[in-house]
């Protein structure tokens, strides 16, 4: 059989499939890992929108009214960026004014409303899946929608699910979900609803493999390009592409590229995962969006699958632009196809219809990226056109009490020996710089730049400026005070021995202050990261190590030494190492408390003394022996070239790796304990009739196009009667001469550059795993439902986040893999019921041969329990 160039046949399957069409794949007992990985192949054309796209229907026809209207340099300025601080937004469109189309603005990011004042910043997408509760995903998402909304974005440029979190020092993944493909899939699907439903179009990103930050762009120790996250083509559909269909079923309208190359191809301008994956299989019906100045070619890139550029400019500030006036030029000589610019404005106005957006209800931009004055220039880079910038308007409403209640049921209980939930405690210490403020105030360092005071929020763009953050040390006090108790905190991380005690201002020692009778001592730790524009601590984005900062296992060890009633706070972006001290008897219980947002200290005042009784589960795993998990690349590998990080684990990340290679983690995927117990029994397993499954088949419609145009260049000229705003970039020639507006002295014919079938506007076969959003529509059909029940067997009303695995059963599979879960809120007493849904995706390997999902013949088994490794209950299908 012939073997797709994208895919290596790896895993061995039992004696043979079950799907109709696939004929068992050869069998080899290859090793995943001895084998090189292949480049990306071409997949074009670009696939056009499906005026029958499910859900999409209503937005295609009022997308194909208003585009049918447009001139050609109009449907160019829906697809260019008006360049870097060239209007109020990180990332703004050119307008329609003749139409009343204000144009896009698109505005970072997954946890707020970024750059302006007078909004909420809401916990990070780990700790809101550490609450593993769709509708406070949901409720995050929309209260997000509603303030992005008021501000006048029309993209909110979030969530995430790239980087999924394949290696846990990872520096952005704590904007995504978790580093497994059920539970981020659900995170952004439920995060996206919320958001569009406010009206405001959801940007899921990266799109794909984008993993680290080390090397994300050229330049970094001289490397000349991008890394290369280089993928087999199971991998790829069974853990990274599987929370994009999640996105895509949920009806995204845009999807991020990423900067870095996937199979020595820039994510951008790879045919293979925009056209073919996202667009073709997926059954994408929105517009791909680059990522800021990922865009690194013209005509490769539209070609590709690549139909909005941000910022606009090839560069930051540069003026320039690789579509524009170029995009233009090559829709008029015939190098771009006309079908291929219709798509482009199609995909990008359906999905502004799609959100609920009229010409009438749009909200102007209310906010300036570059300045908060009330007044100045609304061309920042250029600093001109001097007018009102910002309204100052206020978007939070009531969002905090959302805010508030996910940070609290993202905080997850991983050691309680009793002292929790705090009881009339009679003196209360906080040690650590952690639970106090930073001296410079919460936005004191740019994007979030810096660890100094209690850890709300990493950095980088996925950021938000604070309207408040209530530090941990504000809220307990106010608690101690309420509660009789006395109370004292401490921000010094350092100040463990008697010879440092600040004489005659009243300051203790931590030592004088933790060894006091009846004192329960609540230290405050953390660990940071972020995107890589920016390093702290030596740390570029990726954290270089799971230790936690500021000496904070020294901290934990000098304070439970003299205190036998120490609790421990940990604020991180993922995982750290607590070997040294978490078995400690002194150490009487550890909350994690992720990155909380601005209701940080109200939300661990609340677990802490018990108002909430704490529910999270672990979005991760916590292992003291990571050697079996992948490394952040932190060396070129690769000489100068771009470096090659290669997947050879293959789906075995996190718990996955940790089962393969039996280490028991410290704690595991999914743990969480409570303040009351619960008891599972009863697990029963139903078959439901279901349809045999057929492989997609069909054709595509021909390439639609919408209007016409003039291929006299002098007809796109810049108008004579207008100023040319410097930087700002725009669909206009400066001059009829072809090679002066390309910038090149000798067009060569287009023709001897374009790939085969790029221009190819005919019907096109449909993949047989595609055929509807998220791909074949048998895939979701619903095989198998399990029920479980559970019970509050405790004194205490609390909620337990029952979870299905599931075991595949071949020898190359996970041992088990997370495929479904309920949050029971329960009674003392009372019995809930987790039922469960498997789809045929759910029970599906993913062949590389035929191209399609298959249920092999190994005997699969499903485990109901409390975490991935304590499975209460089980059952055979």
């Amino acid at each position: 059989m012939k073997v797709s160039a994208f895919a290596v046949a790896v895993l061995a399957s039992c004696d043979s499939v079950v799907a109709a069409g696939v004929s068992p794949r050869d069998q080899d007992g290859t090793d995943r890992a001895k084998l090189p990985m292949p480049p990306s192949p071409p997949s074009y054309p670009s696939p056009w929108m499906n005026p029958k796209g499910v859900g999409w229907e209503e937005a295609y026809e009022k997308a194909k009214a208003f585009v049918s209207q447009l001139t050609l340099m109009e449907k160019v300025n829906l697809t260019t960026g008006t360049g870097w601080e060239s209007d109020q937004c990180v990332g703004n469109t050119g307008s329609v004014p003749r139409l009343g189309f204000n144009g896009f603005c698109t505005q970072d990011s997954p946890v707020g409303v970024r750059l302006t004042d007078f909004n909420t910043v809401f916990p990070a997408g780990v700790t809101t899946a550490a609450t593993w509760d769709r509708a406070l995903m949901y409720a995050r998402g929309l209260a997000m929608g509603q303030e992005h909304h008021d501000k006048g974005s029309t993209v909110q440029l979030g969530p995430v699910c790239g980087p999924i979190g394949r290696a846990p020092e990872g520096g952005r993944n704590w904007e995504g979900f978790a580093p497994d493909p059920v539970l981020s899939g659900v995170g952004v699907a439920e995060s996206i609803k919320g958001i569009q439903d406010a009206g405001v179009i959801a940007c899921v990103k990266h799109f794909i493999g984008y993993e680290q930050e080390h090397f994300r762009s050229a330049g970094q120790d001289d490397v000349v390009a991008s890394y290369s996250s280089n993928i087999d083509d199971q991998t790829m559909h069974e853990m990274y592409l599987w929370p994009f269909a999640d996105a895509v079923r949920a009806g995204v309208g845009s999807v991020m590229c990423s900067y870095n190359q996937i199979n020595n191809s820039y994510g951008c301008q790879n045919s293979k995962v925009l056209n073919g994956l996202l667009k073709n299989e997926l059954g994408f019906q929105g517009f791909v969006m680059s990522d800021w100045t990922g865009q690194l070619t013209g005509v490769a890139s539209a070609a590709a699958g690549l139909d909005m550029t941000m910022p606009g400019d090839t560069a930051f500030d540069s003026g320039e632009s690789f579509w524009g006036a170029n995009l233009t030029l090559a829709v008029v000589n015939g190098t771009v196809p006309e079908w291929r610019i219709d798509d482009m404005a199609m995909r990008i106005m359906a999905a502004y219809f799609k959100v609920g957006r009229t010409m009438e209800n749009q909200v102007p931009v209310n906010f300036d990226s570059w300045s908060f004055a009330t007044e100045g220039p609304l061309h920042f880079a250029a600093d001109e056109g001097h007018q009102q910038i910002n309204w100052h308007v206020d978007v939070r409403g009531d969002h905090a009490k959302v805010a508030r209640q996910v940070a609290a049921e993202g905080s997850v209980l991983l050691k309680n020996n009793g002292i929790l939930p705090l009881r009339k405690v009679k003196q209360v210490a906080v040690i650590g710089s952690d639970a106090g403020p930073n001296l410079d105030g919460p936005n004191g360092c740019s994007d979030r730049g810096c660890d100094n005071g209690t850890l709300g929020m990493a950095w980088g763009s996925g950021t938000a400026n604070f309207a408040y953050l209530v530090t941990p040390d504000a809220a307990l006090q106010a608690r101690a005070i309420q509660e009789g108790s006395a109370y004292q905190s401490i921000f010094d991380d350092y100040t463990t021995d008697d010879s440092n005690t600040q004489q005659g201002n009243g300051l203790t020692a931590i030592p004088d202050l933790v060894s006091q009778a009846e004192t329960v001592s609540i230290v405050f730790v953390n660990a940071d990261s972020g995107e890589g524009y920016i390093t702290v601590g030596g740390n570029t984005g990726d954290r270089n190590n799971l230790t936690l900062w500021h000496s904070g296992d020294d901290l934990i060890k000098n304070v439970s030494a003299l205190c036998d009633k120490t609790i421990v706070v940990i604020h991180s972006v993922g995982p750290v190492v607590v070997e040294d001290w978490y078995n400690n008897p002194n150490v009487s219980a550890i909350v994690w408390a992720g990155i909380p947002g601005d209701q940080s200290g109200n939300a661990i005042a609340d677990v802490l003394y018990g108002d909430v009784n704490p529910s999270g589960k672990s979005p991760f795993s916590w292992a003291s022996d990571r050697s079996q998990l992948p490394d952040v690349l932190y060396k070129p590998n690769n000489g100068k070239l771009a470096p090659q990080i290669d997947f050879t684990e293959g789906v075995f990340i996190d718990y996955r790796a940790l089962d393969k290679a039996d280490i028991t983690p410290t704690f595991e995927f999914g743990f969480g304990l409570s303040y009351t117990t619960f008891e599972y029994s009863n697990i029963r397993v139903k078959k439901n009739k279901a349809s045999a499954y057929k492989p997609t088949s069909g054709k595509t419609i021909h390439a639609p196009t919408f209007g016409s145009f003039s291929n006299s260049l002098s007809h796109y000229l810049f108008p004579s009667t207008w100023k040319n705003v410097k930087y700002y970039i725009y669909p206009y020639f400066t001059s009829s001469d072809p090679a002066k507006i390309a910038g090149m002295s000798d067009l060569q014919p287009a023709s001897k550059f374009l790939p085969p079938n790029v221009n190819n506007g005919k019907s096109q076969p449909l993949l047989p795993a595609g055929g509807g959003p998220g791909g074949n529509p048998l895939l979701y059909e619903e095989l198998y439902t399990v029920t479980a029940s559970v019970m509050n067997t405790g004194s205490v009303a609390g909620a337990e986040v029952a979870q299905l695995y599931i075991s595949l059963g071949g020898p190359k599979d996970p041992k088990v893999q997370l495929r479904g879960f309920d949050k029971l809120f329960l009674k003392p007493g009372e019995t809930g019921e987790l039922s469960v849904s498997l789809t045929r995706r759910d029970l599906s390997n993913w062949d590389v041969v035929t191209q399609d999902w298959f249920i092999s013949e190994c005997p699969k088994k499903v485990y109901v329990g409390s975490s991935s490794r304590r499975l209460h209950l089980s059952a055979e299908l």
